[in-house]
């Protein structure tokens, strides 16, 4: 498929999801809007609209430091297994001894492909998600190609989404796609989030964590807006607190990713604490 039939399927995929049936921009305002309106809620009626009890289940706990050590890795591990996180959020050179840790408990591992800058070419990031799944990885965060995206090249962009769930599919994993929201427009976060849908991803995702900004409510609306009721939004880099946390979950988040996992169940403020 060349670039404009690309862009008008975006384009119609995009309008038809919007229950206002306007533009870009204009879902960008509307969201702005209720975000300025309600600064830390925005109504969402889908499987987040009640902020949950149990927030753990929401949260993959996360290490993703390039000096991470095997016993810090060990050490996420055993908080995993004793707060029932979500599952632990990993590099790929660590999944193997975390599987083997979780080995027997409900917390899957997940790891991270083309992990933080999304440059690697497609057919690598599938080998890297085909031996993270052979290393016992359950779950994958890529990032998209955000250069390819901002070029305008959407036939790449989905491709390169497209090799990586298939790859995840394959062995019954799930692929979250982060788009690094910091780098990007309004317009490029909403179409971002529509290749990944049409590309059968499980979530889209808002940051690595080491970009130049984390999550926030109006990114995590504008994509939950984007996508519908039925796709999975995860709310990365940045959250620290429980209150951080709520505010993602009520805007439309189905995950966290956060290394405050511990200091947000407490309800304690996770400060400088995080990990990533």
């Amino acid at each position: 498929m060349n670039r404009e039939a690309i862009v008008e399927a975006v384009t119609r995929e995009v309008l038809a999801a919007l229950s206002a049936r306007h533009d870009v921009c204009d879902t960008g305002d509307k969201v702005r809007q209720v975000v300025a309106n309600g600064a830390d809620r925005v109504a969402f009626h889908g499987e987040a609209a009640e902020v949950p009890l149990d927030m753990a289940r929401y949260i993959d706990h996360t290490l993703l430091k390039p000096d991470a050590t095997a016993a810090e890795i060990d050490q996420l591990c055993r908080e995993a297994e004793q707060y029932h996180f979500a599952s632990v959020c990993i590099n790929p050179t660590w999944v193997k001894r975390a599987a083997d840790n979780l080995r027997g408990t409900s917390v899957p591992v997940c790891s991270v492909i083309g992990f933080p800058l999304g440059a690697t070419t497609p057919e690598i990031k599938a080998m890297e998600t085909r031996r993270a799944l052979r290393d016992g990885a359950r779950e994958v965060d890529m990032v998209l190609n955000i250069g390819a995206l901002k070029s305008g090249d959407y036939a790449l962009v989905r491709s390169d989404i497209e090799k990586v769930v298939d790859a995840a599919h394959d062995g019954s994993a799930l692929c979250k796609v982060i788009l690094e929201t910091a780098l990007l427009t309004d317009e490029e976060k909403v179409i971002a989030s529509s290749l990944a849908k049409q590309a059968r991803a499980d979530f889209v995702k808002t940051s690595t964590g080491f970009g130049p900004g984390g999550a926030t409510i109006y990114d995590v609306a504008l994509m939950r807006e984007t996508v519908g009721p039925e796709m999975g939004v995860k709310a990365s880099g940045g959250v620290r607190t429980a209150d951080d946390a709520e505010g993602m979950i009520a805007a439309g988040a189905t995950r966290i990713g956060a290394s405050a996992g511990i200091e947000i169940v407490g309800g304690k403020d996770g400060g400088s604490g995080e990990r990533y």
